[in-house]
């Protein structure tokens, strides 16, 4: 019997278990280390190396074999996988020397070391539960994180020493906080010096920031997990910067800027040339590139942006060349624009997404000249070369000359991994989708909205039907659904197959368009939004038989925040929402991305009302699903409370789902499965009225 498509995208976790990821080249470009699960319905991820001169693989390290059991993950380890939408389990990270001769990992709070060239895998005697492992570049010692204090292992002593203790419960050392993780994608808080004498280590102190409480209503008997959430409007973290000897690990110095004014610490890193960090200010608005004296702490400014709306963080930067010069982006001519030493060596146009790495004065980095479109770009001083073809979202790495590629495109459902220039390539052990997506892409209106449009398959447009339309939207910062690669419509297409036309679209504020495309959101999350959905749909419309008298919209995170916005202010064109742990009213997102977009709610309370659902209630008149995981601690499932307290109040009938144990994502496979036969069947009885 063939695999329901539900059922098959559940158990491989939406097709991402088998596919290999996280690469690691070698710096004499011998081989490259990955991390893959040993098929595509296996959820326990190992450690591989690839020969790259043979292409052959060898299992370094086997969770299994290890013998370890994962049931009870520590909790920093749980939040770091939430944090990282991480899916899996096993070996879900790792760290190697400088040399790529031996690489440390943890499972389930122990600490594994295994060298790459013999395949040796050792445990360490450590405390437990160890958190986010890390070899010195010169692989002596590793340092790890466990019960709030950062630890040093020497390897060949075996002698495990606190480096840094926290004074109270409610300090750390050496991890992120939580909105550095949810929303600065930095998911560290120590980082090793070259020689691997020193740390620089992050000190953060939770104290003022406001406790939540999070239930599991279905276990009573368990009490609420504490969180320090920062709220938009409430104190954050008070995070700082010490400087440690690896080997006494006493304090040689405090960093020094202005965290009143700079209180963010975006990101931090240590080349040849010390420390350097990355520090905001709470608005976004004014960012510092700051090089800190490795024996003083004293800090000067190396690079200072301001914008007036607000400033992005690129990932991969700040780095420098060999020669010096600092890699940065810039916002000009409407283009994020990659910089060497102040001078752009990107043209207009080619939006700069990342930085994946700087070896000597070559920069490898992604781009989009065409926003559904991503690819690697490498620069030097020879020039700008795009290393992948064709259309396809990619990403990469490189070291000892060698470069490896890795993304997805519109021939296949498949991703590949490839060391370029050559035939080589990373087995993909993931399952092929059971279904096929037929999907095709259009500008729609004046502002071009990328759109796609997926019709049931075998669908003749000349028999005179008219589909039901489902739109089926992210639509907010940070996230674009609407991409060259295939394997994002398999559900899409699955959805289709149930009777609806699916409509994709990134209005405003996605990324890859340039600044003021993404910046055309700010102090309105609602009516730019909404516009360029509607916009979108009727453009649709006008190309293929859409029946736009039974339109539903379903949306995940700031997509549910959409689709529930949809069906309450214009019930004219959305005739029936499912709104998936939406956010429902700002003021209980966190700060740094909610006052990203729509500032102080101290100081424009109205902008915070204007967006928040909570008073639309009473307008309700089309059927609504909310969804909501219980264990969510991103988007709290107070969200989904307060909106269907209010729908209650003003009599206005809806359906909610609880989810039990699940938390922002539903990597559970029944639940995962069951949920989009419920939304269909919810979506067929709704616009059947």
């Amino acid at each position: 019997m063939t695999l329901s498509f539900p059922r098959q995208s559940a158990r491989t976790r939406r097709f991402t278990l088998g596919a290999p990821r996280g690469v690691t080249i070698s710096p004499d470009g011998a081989y490259a280390l990955f991390l893959r699960s040993r098929g595509g319905t296996d959820p326990v991820t190992c450690l591989w190396k690839l020969d790259l001169s043979s292409g052959e693989e060898s299992l370094l390290a086997d969770p299994l074999a290890l013998g370890v059991d994962e049931a009870n993950l520590p909790a920093e380890e749980r939040a770091r996988r939430e944090r990282a939408r991480e899916a899996a389990g096993g070996v879900v990270t790792y760290a190697t020397d400088s040399a790529v001769s031996r690489a440390v990992f943890a499972l389930a709070g122990q600490l594994f070391t295994v060298k790459i060239d013999d395949g040796s895998v050792q445990r360490l005697d450590s405390a437990t539960p160890a958190f986010d492992p890390r070899l010195d570049p010169r692989g002596r010692r590793v340092a790890y994180v466990a019960d709030r204090a950062l630890h040093v292992i020497d390897l060949a002593s075996g002698e495990d020493r606190i480096a840094a203790r926290p004074e109270t419960e409610q300090i750390s050392y050496g991890l992120a906080e939580f909105i550095a993780a949810e929303e600065m994608d930095r998911m560290r808080g120590y980082w090793w010096s070259p020689d691997g004498q020193s740390l620089l280590v992050a000190r953060v102190d939770e104290t003022p920031v406001q406790r939540w409480h999070i239930a599991d209503p279905a276990n009573p008997d368990r009490p609420a997990q504490e969180i320090a959430y920062p709220a938009a409007g409430t104190p954050n973290a008070i995070v700082s910067l010490i400087i440690i000897s690896a080997e006494q690990g006493d304090k040689r110095a405090a960093v020094a800027w202005d965290r009143g004014m700079y209180p963010y610490l975006a990101t931090a890193s240590w080349d040849d040339r010390g420390p350097v960090i990355v520090i905001q200010t709470r608005d976004q608005r004014t960012q510092r590139v700051l090089r800190v004296d490795a024996l003083n702490g004293e800090t000067t400014v190396e690079k200072a942006d301001h914008d007036p709306i607000w400033l992005e963080i690129v990932p991969g930067l700040p780095a420098r060349t060999s020669s010096g010069a600092l890699v940065w982006t810039t916002d000009a001519d409407d283009t994020r624009r990659l910089t060497v030493g102040d001078v752009p060596v990107t043209p207009p146009g080619l939006q700069v997404r990342s930085v994946l790495g700087v070896k000597g004065d070559s920069v490898l980095f992604t781009a989009s000249e065409e926003p559904t479109e991503t690819h690697v770009w490498s620069f030097s001083p020879d020039g700008l070369v795009r290393l992948t073809e064709g259309r396809g979202v990619y990403t990469g790495t490189r070291d000892g000359g060698v470069t490896v590629l890795a993304g997805s495109d519109l021939e296949s459902a498949r991703s590949r991994t490839w060391v370029h220039g050559t035939s080589i390539e990373i087995e993909n052990l993931a399952e092929t989708p059971v279904i096929t997506p037929v999907v095709t892409f259009f500008g729609a209106g004046e502002r071009e909205i990328r759109t796609a449009v997926v019709l049931p398959t075998g669908f003749d447009p000349a028999s005179g039907e008219k589909l039901p339309v489902l739109m089926d939207p992210y639509g907010g910062p940070h996230a674009q659904r609407v991409v060259a690669a295939l394997r994002a419509y398999c559900e899409p297409q699955w959805l289709a197959d149930q009777g609806f036309a699916v409509v994709i679209a990134d209005g405003r504020g996605t990324p890859a368009r340039g600044p003021k495309f993404e910046r055309a959101i700010s102090g309105d999350f609602c009516d730019v939004v909404l516009e360029d959905q509607v916009a979108a749909l009727e453009a649709a419309a006008e190309r293929h038989p859409l029946d736009l008298t039974r339109v539903a919209i379903r949306g995940w995170s700031f997509g549910g925040f959409l689709s529930a916005l949809a069906v309450l202010r214009r019930p004219d064109v959305f005739h029936a929402g499912i709104a998936g742990a939406p956010v429902t009213d700002w003021r209980l997102y966190d700060t740094h991305y909610t006052e990203r977009y729509l500032g102080d709610p101290e100081e424009d309370p109205d902008v915070y009302e204007a967006n928040s659902l909570i008073a639309d209630a009473p307008k309700l008149t089309r059927p609504l699903m909310i969804i909501h995981g219980l264990a969510d601690d991103n988007v709290v499932a107070a969200h989904t409370l307060r909106l269907s307290s209010a729908l209650l109040a003003a009599g206005r009938p809806h359906t909610v789902l609880p989810l039990s144990g699940v938390t922002h994502m539903t990597p559970q496979e029944i639940v995962a499965e069951n949920l989009l036969h419920l939304q269909v069947s919810f979506l067929k009885e709704s616009l059947a009225r």
